[in-house]
């Protein structure tokens, strides 16, 4: 009798058992596809907040985000309409996105309680020092090596050494020049370094004849790229054996002046001719 009781329990117990497994079977995909999609909605939570946080129109608004399969739902507060049709905009530019939800609410001279520009005015940061080295690296006036270049709420400082007073004022007409910067301070100190003075000229020298047409022709145009006084979509670069020549039109006689200036700072630029480059 115990026997026969003790196999019928073995048999239930296994009974449960299959069950159980093939519960489990049967309800996996559904758990991973959950979990799939819990994954997908925080990534494009992440990029839809990450955007607005790079923004300098949206950075400074309060906005929540929140996204489930394929809606994204907005909320918080801006200070204009357009702002608030840019939030949208978007949202509804990341992929898998179908639909918005735009329940932001447009107050004028909206405050936010929160500081949420920090993490876009460090992005802006990095950006404005990595255009100024950029810059400042591709003349060939300036000895990189001895320049520190550091940006604090597109507040620029420059520091180390130059070969000459030419070289430093140009180093800060360049960081001056690139987009996004407010100010600039120059604590470039002349010649203080022992050996240092000829060392550009040196560079330039040794590398000068190894740069090519191409390497120029893009230098150029990034350095007009990262200059707020020059457009460069309207300028066209060629260069040929050193010598380049720029075409198109500008706005005025300055922004004429001073494109022809930030090509024949380049390296490896022998002369620039302008002729075609019209205002």
């Amino acid at each position: 009798m115990e026997k026969k009781m003790e196999t019928s329990l073995n048999y239930l117990l296994k009974k449960v058992n299959f069950f159980a497994l093939s519960l489990m079977i049967v309800c996996f995909p559904i758990f991973a596809d959950t979990a799939s999609q819990e994954v997908i909605n925080a990534k494009q939570e992440t990029q839809i907040w990450t955007t607005y946080a790079l923004s300098p129109y949206l950075r400074a608004n309060d906005i929540k985000v929140s996204v489930n399969e394929g809606k994204a739902k907005l909320e918080g507060t801006v200070d204009e309409d357009v702002n608030r049709d840019l939030a949208e905009a978007i949202a509804l530019g990341v992929t898998g996105i179908k639909a918005v939800e735009n329940n932001i609410k447009v107050v004028p001279d909206y405050q936010p309680n929160s500081d949420t520009s920090g993490y876009g005015s460090h992005i802006d940061d990095v950006n404005i020092t990595s255009a100024v080295k950029s810059k400042l690296l591709w003349s060939k006036y300036i000895n990189t090596k001895l320049i520190k270049v550091e940006t604090i709420n597109s507040k620029v400082t420059l520091s180390g050494n130059v070969d000459t007073q030419k070289s430093r004022e140009l180093a800060e007409r360049l960081a001056k020049g690139t987009p996004g910067v407010i100010s600039v301070t120059n604590n470039l100190e002349v010649n203080k370094t022992p050996g240092s003075a000829g060392m550009a000229k040196a560079s330039i020298e040794e590398t000068g004849s190894t740069l090519s047409d191409s390497w120029i022709t893009t230098k150029i145009k990034s350095t007009y790229l990262y200059s707020r006084n020059v457009n460069s979509a309207d300028i066209s670069v060629n260069t040929d054996n050193g010598v380049v020549t720029l075409s198109g039109k500008v706005n005025s006689g300055v922004e004429r002046a001073l494109a022809i200036e930030l090509a024949q700072n380049i390296r490896g630029v022998k002369s620039v001719q302008a002729k075609e480059l019209v205002n």
